[in-house]
């Protein structure tokens, strides 16, 4: 699932998934008392050289019937991202930044302004050179009110799309309201993947990028196709297509990978028990990606009790997130001590307040909340929302709070719970940079701060972090970022789950980077 949650409205499931959709969860339920004797899941997917050529069969969760292939838009149909566009800065594969459409790029003496340099002989799906002009276009469309994208409220803070500058075809100049010593992770987002100019209104039903693939069909919230672009700038990609199915629920989406029907579970997190079953199989297996999502149980901070800092500290003292990581996660992952960056991330600081219920009961009872009761959302939307609410529940019962797990329908958790609950479970995909993490979940007034928290010092830190050119300095103020959100903040986030990613056994060259994987270069073996 992308980072910015897509709530479906109408699946379609396909002819030719349809016998595997039949057998719905209850043969994985029965798979799983045989999966005792099953081997330890593997660390990684398969090693070696994939065969060049092939379709690759992505099945993936329902969608909205508004998805669009536009990527700025908050609809935008995620998986296909990747194979039809290229950004100017990609996260590579050591988490560092790396070139993509940008060669190079340097800020003046303040980081007040960027200069990126462009790479020559780009061209769009369409015949087009990739110049500047489109760079700029680009960064106009998010900004664009009227375009709604989730970026904008990252990036208009910081950019007057009124003050690009394109002094020639192979050169951007991004002058800031601000200075900003990390601006260009934030070009490494998934709505930043640039599009022709001009090209706003069509580029939904288009797809034109500069990516490895090009488009052949697509339908909002159903199936579609991608087909090498035999000119892309990089190479050629070593599959000849994708094709990409939109399947129900996940247990029909995992029996259609035992089936051999599909090749890959996108944004799909598979339970343990399911996951010993499908690396049991003789045809698909698994890949593990550590820490790819950190879970969440957002308090919405502008309700009642959690107005209140110290009903919000006595939450997050009252559970012990090594017992939600071990019954919720079997262990594939790692607590997260309300600490939304990840432990790999190197602005990550370890120090935190210690499980401590009497304190919490301490607090509850300072607020006037003592004995707290309080219903906390879930739904089968992601499998792991139930077990990380209910081990949350077992925890926080020691220090008195009485929490009640209600299961909400997934088709509608995203448009009716999530930021209108007081409190609910979510996740999100990790690796995006620090500061874009902050800017867009943390920060006062931004559309996808889903606790509502507004804390002015808060801000004002990373505004300092951001002028800080001084890369030690830069982290210590990151640093202090994180410590207020453990304190003061809404967020619990109890785990930072090991991504169980379904494949199949012929698949290679997976490697996820930030919450995407090589477009260019995974193929099948035996293709």
């Amino acid at each position: 699932m992308s980072d910015i949650h897509h709530p479906g409205r109408r699946s379609v499931l396909t002819a030719g998934l349809a016998s595997a959709a039949a057998l719905g969860g209850s043969w994985l339920l029965t798979g799983c008392a045989g999966a005792e004797a099953a081997p330890v899941l593997p660390a990684a997917a398969a090693k070696g050289a994939p065969d060049r050529g092939g379709t690759l069969r992505i099945a993936r969760p329902p969608a909205s019937d508004a998805e669009t292939l536009d990527p700025a838009s908050s609809l935008s149909a995620y998986e296909y991202l990747g194979a039809l566009y290229n950004r100017l800065v990609r996260i590579g594969a050591n988490g560092e930044l790396a070139p993509d459409l940008a060669e190079s790029w340097e800020p003046d003496a303040k980081a007040r302004t960027w200069t990126f340099r462009l790479r020559k002989g780009v061209a769009f799906h369409n015949g087009r050179a990739f110049t500047s002009a489109d760079a700029a276009y680009t960064l106009r469309h998010i900004l664009d009110k009227a375009t709604a994208s989730p970026q904008a409220a990252v990036l208009a803070p910081l950019i007057d799309p009124a003050k690009l500058g394109t002094p020639d075809a192979h050169t951007l100049v991004v002058p800031l309201k601000s200075p900003n010593a990390e601006f260009p992770s934030l070009l490494t987002h998934y709505n930043c993947y640039v599009i022709p100019d001009g090209s706003a209104k069509s580029v939904g039903r288009t797809g034109i990028g500069t990516g490895p693939f090009k488009l052949e069909s697509f339908a909002p919230a159903g199936p579609g196709r991608v087909t090498a672009y035999a000119d892309h700038w990089a190479g050629r990609p070593v599959l000849d297509a994708i094709a990409f199915y939109s399947v129900a629920d996940m247990s029909a989406r995992s029996n259609a990978l035992l089936a051999g029907q599909v090749d890959l579970l996108s944004q799909t997190n598979l339970d343990f028990a399911t996951a010993r079953v499908v690396a049991a199989s003789d045809r698909a297996t698994i890949a593990r990606v550590k820490n790819a999502q950190w879970y969440v149980l957002p308090m919405l901070t502008t309700e009642k009790p959690f107005t209140d800092v110290r009903v919000r500290q006595a939450m997050k003292l009252a559970y012990d997130p090594e017992h939600v990581v071990q019954v919720a996660l079997q262990g594939a992952g790692t607590a997260g001590w309300d600490n939304p960056v990840p432990p790999s991330d190197p602005a990550y600081i370890s120090a935190h307040p210690k499980h401590d219920p009497e304190q919490a009961k301490y607090l509850l009872k300072q607020a006037g909340h003592e004995g707290l009761a309080m219903d906390l959302y879930t739904s089968s939307y992601d499998p792991l929302f139930t077990p990380m609410a209910l081990a949350y529940q077992d925890s926080a019962k020691r220090a008195g709070i009485r929490i009640k797990v209600k299961t909400a329908s997934a088709d509608s958790y995203y448009t009716q719970i999530w930021m209108k609950k007081p409190l609910m479970a979510t996740y999100w995909f990790t690796g995006r940079p620090v500061d874009q993490l902050f800017t867009q979940i943390f920060r006062s007034g931004s559309s996808y701060n889903e606790t509502a928290w507004s804390d002015k010092g808060f801000d004002a830190v990373l505004d300092r972090a951001r002028a800080e050119l001084d890369d030690t300095k830069r982290r210590e103020l990151y640093g202090e970022a994180q410590t207020l959100v453990i304190e003061k903040g809404g967020a619990m986030t109890p785990m930072f789950a090991d991504r169980l990613v379904g494949i199949s056994r012929k698949v290679r060259g997976y490697a996820e980077h930030g919450f995407e994987f090589d477009y260019l270069g995974i193929g099948l073996k035996g293709a």
